[in-house]
């Protein structure tokens, strides 16, 4: 995965006013840790975080001037009604350093038509080089069968990838659609046209009748 630079810049003030002031300015607040390294707190750009961060895993080089981090996002806060970036932690990783990452799970290849594909997990954890973090991992669900699942030891891991996940963590499952029963309509008569039930009288005299 190709990095991606941003420059950032540190800042002296905080509590929610000073991040107010900061949003307002076009910037997100965020914290680099990690490392055994004292935090720093730094403001980024958040049009370029936010298209950054679009990308799962994404490698950050931020440039605060004085020194380079190579970083991780650790944890993305949005406002829950605008979607907007509120805060990031960002975590630092060393070229050659290996990590612990959830990497998304894309599905591909025809499937038995007659089942419902149902995504189990959307990612699934690897060990791979902090540098080398791959965009996406491949599963081949060419003719799975309804009631069929595929697991986690059956995504294709390129070279240097090591699952992490359990191997018999179910990904995907193909269910059987549920029997439609058949509905037979019955006739109902048009309106107007229900017979009368007979009159107490009428059933008395067909009795008489009868017993003639």
């Amino acid at each position: 995965m190709a990095e991606v630079a941003i420059k950032g810049a540190h800042r002296n003030e905080f509590g929610k006013g000073a991040s107010r002031r900061i949003r307002r300015d076009g910037q997100v607040p965020a914290v680099i840790y990690g490392h055994g390294e004292k935090p720093v707190h730094i403001s980024l750009p958040a049009r370029e975080v936010g298209v950054a961060i679009k990308t799962s895993n994404v490698l950050l080089n931020i440039d605060l001037g004085d020194k380079q981090e190579l970083v991780l996002p650790k944890s993305i806060v949005r406002n829950p009604l605008k979607g907007t970036l509120e805060h990031i932690d960002l975590i630092i990783v060393r070229r050659g350093e290996r990590v612990v990452v959830s990497v998304p799970v894309h599905t591909s290849g025809k499937y038995d038509p007659e089942g419902i594909l149902e995504h189990v997990h959307n990612t699934i954890e690897v060990e791979v080089e902090a540098t080398a973090i791959p965009s996406h991992l491949d599963l081949d669900i060419t003719g799975l069968m309804a009631g069929e699942s595929k697991t986690a030891s059956e995504v294709v891991l390129p070279a240097g990838v090591i699952l992490k996940s359990d191997p018999k963590m179910t990904v995907v499952h193909l269910s059987v659609r549920a029997a439609v029963e058949e509905v037979i309509p019955v006739a109902v008569p048009a309106e107007g046209e229900v017979a009368a039930a007979p009159a107490e009288g009428e059933v008395a005299a067909a009795a008489t009748d009868e017993k003639k």
